[in-house]
């Protein structure tokens, strides 16, 4: 039975039900002296755009949780969320500095709920002047690989002053210029220091890294951790970039691209990176952010074998393109409730 969008205040199996399934629990979970077998389950309201509900709470998903004991409730935020439950855990992805008191008020009057994640942390992730300065102060091993991120600039207004400020910090070109707030996924490509005045502030400029136009995804949930390929933005010569002046732009390029798991790859662009500098990559970030349901865009230069770049973040990503997601969720869902007893 799907729960979307009904508020439920109790824990028995029984009471999330209609009259004809009661009966077929009652049949099924028959136990000594005739009575049935009430059981207990975690329940995990959650408040997402329905965009997101649909991407995420996909029918297998949900089924497997069930099987699981798990319960997926919609949160009515038409209601007060302290009247609503009760929860063990509470999974968000809505915007607005509203939403935000409201749970900041919740966790601190519910402290037994496992909000994820907490807005404050989250907040940090939605701005890219601050979104990888917890990458940047890594102190890694070099075992397995040097991670950094691209040299950036910040610029908040007034578009012709980009060329000099450009200058000025010595970044070269192409620059990619992205949104300042996160939540847009859009990214421009600027091919020339003139062309960089058309930019429409506030943004941030990255220096483009030739990476053989393969991005690798690293998705964690918790302490899993799970990376696939995507397509990414084609390598730019010294030659396309005398010849191509202007400004090309790119919706969503990494979670619009193709899967490139199963290309034919030349080994060095499509080898995966090291397994133990992903983890000790992920735990270190997961510290750090203060997050636990986050990705990675990693990139490694084209011609080199351990230089990565880590050029953005994300607060719960589109786990419904991620492999297996329904398994590693709900096993995560299940060790929180866990390490709670």
């Amino acid at each position: 039975m799907r729960m979307r969008g009904e508020i439920v205040g109790y824990k028995e199996e029984e009471d999330y039900k209609t009259e004809e399934e009661e009966v077929e629990v009652e049949e099924r979970e028959m136990v000594g002296g005739g009575l049935p077998q009430s059981k207990k389950f975690v329940v995990v309201g959650y408040a997402l755009t329905s965009k997101k509900v649909k991407s995420f709470l996909q029918p297998k998903l949900e089924g497997l949780a069930r099987s699981k004991g798990i319960l997926f409730v919609a949160i009515d935020q038409s209601k007060p969320l302290s009247d609503q439950g009760p929860f063990d855990i509470v999974l968000h992805k809505l915007s607005g500095s509203k939403w935000r008191r409201i749970l900041e008020e919740y966790r601190l009057t519910h402290p037994d709920v496992t909000v994820l994640d907490p807005p404050d942390a989250i907040q940090q992730v939605y701005n890219r002047q601050y979104m990888l300065e917890d990458v940047a102060d890594l102190n890694l091993s070099d075992t397995y690989g040097k991670v950094g991120v691209p040299r950036q600039l910040v610029i908040e207004k007034d578009s012709s002053s980009i060329p000099d400020a450009v200058g000025k910090a010595d970044l070269r070109l192409p620059i990619v210029a992205k949104p300042l707030a996160a939540k847009s996924h859009e990214l421009s490509l600027a091919y020339d220091k003139f062309s960089l005045q058309m930019l429409e502030p506030p943004l941030v400029l990255q220096e483009f890294i030739n990476h053989g136009g393969i991005l690798f995804k690293v998705y964690i949930v918790g302490e899993a951790v799970k990376v696939v390929r995507r397509f990414s933005l084609p390598d730019i010569s010294k030659r396309e970039l005398s010849k191509n002046p202007g400004v090309f732009r790119f919706p969503r390029v990494s979670c619009a691209a193709a899967s490139a798991d199963e290309a034919d790859l030349d080994p060095s662009v499509g080898e995966l990176p090291p397994r133990p500098l992903l983890e000790q990559l992920a735990k270190e970030l997961r510290r750090r952010l203060g997050l636990r349901l986050f990705n990675l865009d990693i990139i490694r230069e084209l011609g080199t074998k351990d230089r990565y770049f880590v050029i953005d973040i994300n607060y719960f990503p589109g786990y419904g393109k991620m492999p297996d997601y329904e398994h590693i969720f709900t096993d995560f869902l299940l060790s929180l409730v866990k390490q709670k007893q």
